[in-house]
């Protein structure tokens, strides 16, 4: 049976208690699951698809239930503030998402599950190991994995290049959304919900306007309130423009609505790390792949290098204790942040193991000129490029193509290791 029409936290207490449910009893459902690096992009697409498709589920759909699910234990939400000023604009509690924490540790028939990925396009990790055969679904904006089947039938299968993943679900979703919002307003959908409900409209409405406010985020994020270079495509305007729509149809929302007042409140959240350990931020936004029997971890920082460096007494060593404490065979560190003239800028530092030597030079050869890389000292940071037995080579650049993020980094990364 589909989600009665209801407010999103609604949605989120019914999902996590239906979760439980279903692993005690066997029940199918479908979990709708970000990437492992959990950030907000990944949050806002998986929230929005779970909940539309919840209320609006395909007649031919494996379970009319859809379990949005953040790809981090509970803890990892300290980590990112600017969940907290989402949810708030949401009228949820942090609390309330769902993350690895509430998922069972077996489910005793794995096939009744069926995973659906926004954010990425192939699975990693130990949810790889256990639920890779049952994915049928993604909406992405990454470098085509060809991990997901072709046909996924009845969910969606678009891996298209854009600046926000949440633009792409906001597109899906719209016909679902507009047929909801249309119905409700004549359905008394507000009455008997748990909502003091006046004007049944306005109630609805206003649910409309929470969801949007937290799909609007990552897409204002990802790309710089729409203002990014490289990165903004028709589909990310296109979906801040409807957003916003439903945000100003809702007579309690419309009036203090504003678009530019909200990225700076988020933006600020999100850069907001300085209380965060050195191990912490790294941890905040981080990927890992394995290529080739080698592991590879890309952190993204949201301050400059120097900052890391001074976060420790001992920069060099702390970083090879964290490569070896996932196991990796490079790892690369790409920040963002603004220079002393007010400019937007990014640095990357790839330090590698002695098996991966050769993996790294090779990486620096072709970023050179993809990524125009120029050589960056700082204080505290040694170059090593050809590093005596036992130390780690290791470079570092101020990257002057700032269009370019991990989604282009870590792809080439991974294609040096495959040799």
């Amino acid at each position: 049976m589909a989600f009665p029409r209801n407010s999103l936290r609604a949605f989120l207490q019914y999902a996590k208690r239906s979760l439980a449910e279903a692993a005690r009893e066997d029940r199918e459902l479908n979990i709708v699951v970000g990437n492992e690096s959990a950030d907000l992009d990944s949050l806002t697409s998986s929230v929005l698809y779970a909940y539309i498709r919840s209320i609006a589920p395909p007649r031919n759909a494996f379970s009319p239930l859809y379990i949005p699910l953040l790809n981090i234990p509970e803890s990892g939400l300290r980590l990112r503030p600017e969940f907290t000023v989402v949810c708030a604009r949401a009228n949820i509690a942090p609390s309330s998402l769902i993350t690895l924490q509430d998922l069972p540790s077996q489910f005793k028939q794995p096939e009744n599950i069926r995973w659906i990925l926004m954010d990425h396009n192939k699975l990693q990790g130990s949810l790889a190991e256990r639920y890779s055969k049952y994915v049928q679904g993604v909406i992405d904006h990454h470098e085509e994995e060809n991990a997901v089947p072709q046909d996924t039938e009845p969910e969606p299968r678009i891996v298209e290049k854009c600046g926000s993943c949440t633009s792409l679900v906001a597109r899906y979703c719209r016909p679902s959304w507009d047929a909801i919002s249309s119905s409700s307003l004549y359905s008394g959908a507000a009455h008997g919900q748990g909502e003091a409900a006046i004007n049944d409209s306005a109630v609805t409405q206003g649910w409309d306007a929470q969801i949007a406010k937290l799909a609007l985020a990552s897409i204002l994020v990802d790309t710089a309130n729409l203002t990014a270079p490289g990165k903004v495509e028709a589909v990310d305007g296109e979906a801040v423009e409807y957003l916003e729509a439903r945000i100003n149809v809702s007579p309690r929302d419309a009036k203090s609505w504003n678009r530019d007042e909200y990225y700076k409140e988020m933006d600020e959240a999100k850069r907001n790390i300085d209380s965060l350990t050195f191990d912490e931020i790294l941890i905040k936004d981080y990927k890992e792949w394995t290529e080739s029997g080698a592991r590879l971890g890309v952190s993204s920082v949201v301050k400059p290098l120097q900052f890391l460096v001074n976060k420790t007494s001992a920069f060099e060593n702390d970083l090879e204790n964290f490569m070896k404490d996932h196991d990796l065979s490079i790892f690369a560190i790409m920040t963002t942040s603004t220079s002393t003239e007010g400019e937007f800028q990014r640095e990357l530092l790839v330090q590698a193991k002695g098996s991966s030597f050769a993996t790294a030079a090779k990486f620096s050869e072709q970023a050179l000129p993809e990524f125009k890389l120029t050589n960056l000292d700082v204080e505290g940071v040694s170059v090593q490029e050809k590093p005596a037995s036992g130390q780690f080579w290791r470079k570092v650049w101020l990257q002057k193509d700032v269009s370019k993020s991990r989604k282009q980094v870590a792809p080439l990364l991974r294609e040096a290791m495959k040799g």
